[in-house]
C-alpha cells in the first residue's frame, strides 16, 4: 500500500510537471498525438492510473464485509463500472499524450517510442516501479537530512553575524 502510494505520488508529480495549459505551437497533428500516447503507454506512466483506480473499486467491493447481503449486486455493480472507469482512464491517457505532444517533437517521441521497444527500455519500465518505490523511501530520508542540515548552517552563519536563531 506504502508503496503504491509512493509510486502513485512520484507519478503524480511527474504528470503534473507535464501538463500544459496550452499547446504553443498549435494542436498536434493526429501523427504526433499517436506517438506520444504510445510513449505514455510503453513508458509505464499509465500504470499509475490503473493503481489508483483499482483499489477504488477493490474499496466499493470490501462493502460486502460490514453486509453480506449485497455481495452479489455489488459485484454486479463494479462489474457495470469497470468500462466506464476505463473510459475515465483512456481520457487520462489522452491527457498525458497531450501533454508530451506539447512538450516534444514528432522525432524526439519517436526516438522515445523506439527506445521503450528494445530490450532496455523494456528493462527500465519494468525496475520502474521498484526503483520509484526506493527513491520516495530515499528522498523522505534526504529530504529531512537537508532540512537538518540548512539549519545548522543557517544558525552557524547568523551567529558569525551575531544573530540567534531558534
Amino acid at each position: 500500500m506504502i508503496r503504491s502510494a509512493s509510486r502513485l505520488a512520484a507519478t503524480s508529480v511527474a504528470l503534473f510537471m507535464l501538463a500544459s495549459p496550452a499547446f504553443a505551437q498549435g494542436q498536434p497533428s493526429a501523427n504526433h498525438l499517436a506517438l506520444a500516447r504510445e510513449v505514455a503507454v510503453n513508458s509505464g506512466m499509465t500504470r499509475s492510473f490503473d493503481a489508483m483506480t483499482e483499489p477504488l473499486l477493490a474499496q466499493l467491493q470490501q462493502m460486502n464485509v460490514t453486509r453480506p447481503e449485497i455481495k452479489q449486486d455489488l459485484d454486479q455493480v463494479v462489474t457495470t463500472l469497470r468500462p466506464e472507469v476505463e473510459q475515465h482512464k483512456q481520457k487520462m491517457i489522452d491527457n498525458a499524450a497531450r501533454a508530451f505532444a506539447s512538450r516534444m517533437t514528432e522525432a524526439e517521441l519517436k526516438e522515445v517510442a523506439a527506445f521503450y521497444k528494445t530490450p532496455a527500455g523494456k528493462k527500465y519500465v519494468e525496475v520502474q516501479p521498484v526503483l520509484l518505490d526506493d527513491i520516495v523511501k530515499d528522498l523522505a530520508t534526504w529530504t529531512q537530512n537537508v532540512s537538518e542540515y540548512i539549519m545548522i548552517r543557517a544558525r552557524a552563519e547568523m551567529s558569525k553575524k551575531g544573530h540567534q536563531l531558534q
